[in-house]
């Protein structure tokens, strides 16, 4: 008997062990393989990057308004926990928060689907109540915020020289690049934004975050009247810009102006955007919008006058059912399949464009970024002043991941790809299927007048920050456009 068990012992153990050294063999391959290929993968987009240098040429001249603000950046559920609010049963879409019980909702309708959000609370006891809860998290972290300090601080970062629109206090200039020259009133207490992030596969509750991404609070004093705009203009036409960049207008949604003041301010916006030299191109970035009648009217006040125009998924099908006649899309697929994102991008080119002829006034747009998780698109009117496409393309993607990993050098042990191996370029039937090559990550194409840039995001899986992530894409991609 001692005999069989010893042989039975043996046998097994060898059984066990083959079966170990049988699944390495297949693994190991798979995973080294899957390791090169991303570095094949980041090594060519860094090559298509280098490809643009900046030396050798005076420095772009870009001037980026309005706004900004102190952002504490903490997690998410622990500050809900802390607030004691507890998991709701209804996840609900509001337009602005009054109360405790309508910002769990409104959390848990965007945490689960991982999609990025931005609302007004409305309520300044609420709002100071979360702001004092914030300070008292143990990790939290503050940093400058807002889309144009953040797309400035990108752009200084990049090499270029830059005049920033908005009213900060002095500790907050005084942490600015010395490339960024301030236009704007001097503020004791600048607005904060409390930024809640969380990470992919984070619970509260029955609820599970598919991705990692972010939803933020204001209750802001100064943001929503560009109050900075009249110095702003004063210096702009003695610096030159080669790029004029408009964002943060949706510190307007839902804030509660009196009758006809926001449109007599975007009456004033439009009317310096329109004085702008034609030399100069005109960026807007897109956010977070849910008030409809404040879409019309950057429907009418400022797409008008702009050339180019970045936007990540979510806000892509909102801005698009704005000029289907439809009702905003407030949340949609926060994966979407390159195909349907293309799809789109070529409506709304259309569209703009189409609206641009019936008016007679205005520019034609001529350049469209969308920034996903898993890629990044630009499409280029052919002949345009927009040049190096390819580069800017791989550039932003590279952003993508130095950004929210929150380093220069990417690492490859914290990246993954999720673009599948090849896409299609248009979900019509028969539409042509490009594939991923390691060597040429960043595929292009022409179409109907335009050129159409696709680059593969290194997808960053140790996340430090999501929040600004739109704002660094689209600045470095504009970087080496203008």
């Amino acid at each position: 008997m001692a005999i069989e068990l010893r042989s039975g012992f043996k046998y097994g153990s060898f059984l066990s062990l083959a079966v170990v050294l049988v699944a390495y063999w297949f693994r190991s391959p798979d995973s080294s393989v899957l390791n090169e290929r991303l570095d094949a993968v980041l090594s060519s987009l860094l090559r298509a990057e280098r490809k643009v240098g900046m030396s050798g040429v005076s420095r772009p001249r870009v001037a980026i308004g309005f706004g900004g603000c102190v952002d504490i950046i903490v997690d998410g559920v622990t500050l809900l926990n802390k607030m004691g609010l507890k998991p709701t049963d209804q996840p609900l879409h509001h337009d602005y928060i009054e109360n405790t019980e309508q910002l769990a909702q409104s959390f848990a309708y965007f945490f689960s689907p991982g999609a990025a959000s931005e609302r007004f609370v409305i309520n300044d006891t609420l709002f100071s109540e979360l702001v004092e809860a914030s300070r008292e998290l143990p990790g939290n972290r503050w940093s400058i915020g807002g889309n144009a300090p953040v797309m400035a601080s990108r752009m200084a970062q990049e090499g270029c020289d830059v005049l920033l629109g908005g009213s900060f206090s002095t500790d907050f200039t005084d942490i600015l690049s010395q490339r960024i020259t301030v236009a704007g009133n001097t503020v004791d207490e600048p607005d904060i934004h409390l930024i809640l992030e969380y990470p992919t596969g984070a619970t509260w509750g029955t609820y599970t975050s598919r991705r990692a991404n972010r939803y933020i609070i204001h209750s802001d004093d100064h943001n929503p009247y560009l109050d900075s705009m009249e110095q702003f203009q004063e210096k702009l036409n003695s610096f030159k810009p080669d790029l004029l960049v408009v964002g943060g207008l949706q510190m307007m949604d839902n804030f509660p102006f009196k009758q006809g003041e926001r449109e007599a301010l975007l009456g004033k916006l439009a009317k310096m955007l329109s004085s702008a030299s034609p030399q100069t191109a005109i960026h807007f970035e897109m956010a977070s919008f849910v008030d409809e009648s404040l879409m019309s009217d950057l429907l009418e006040f400022v797409l008008p006058h702009t050339d180019s125009l970045g936007m990540n998924e979510q806000e892509l099908p909102n801005l698009l059912s704005l000029f289907r006649g439809s009702n905003l899309t407030v949340l949609s697929d926060p994966n979407p399949r390159v195909a349907t994102v293309l799809d789109q991008m070529r409506e709304l080119y259309r569209l703009v464009n189409q609206h641009h002829r019936e008016a007679g006034t205005g520019r034609p747009l001529t350049r469209l970024h969308v920034h996903t998780l898993a890629f990044q698109a630009i499409i280029v009117k052919r002949g345009s002043k927009w040049k190096n496409t390819m580069s800017a393309t791989a550039k932003a993607s590279l952003t993508a991941n130095r950004h929210v990993c929150g380093s220069p050098d990417i690492d490859l042990s914290k990246a993954r790809l999720i673009l599948d191996e090849s896409f299609s370029v248009s979900r019509q039937e028969g539409s042509q299927r490009i594939p991923l090559q390691e060597s040429r990550p960043v595929s292009c194409w022409d179409e109907d007048g335009y050129e159409v840039c696709v680059a593969p995001v290194l997808v960053c899986t140790e996340v430090y920050q999501t929040a600004g992530g739109g704002d660094n894409i689209s600045a470095a991609g504009l970087v080496l456009q203008i």
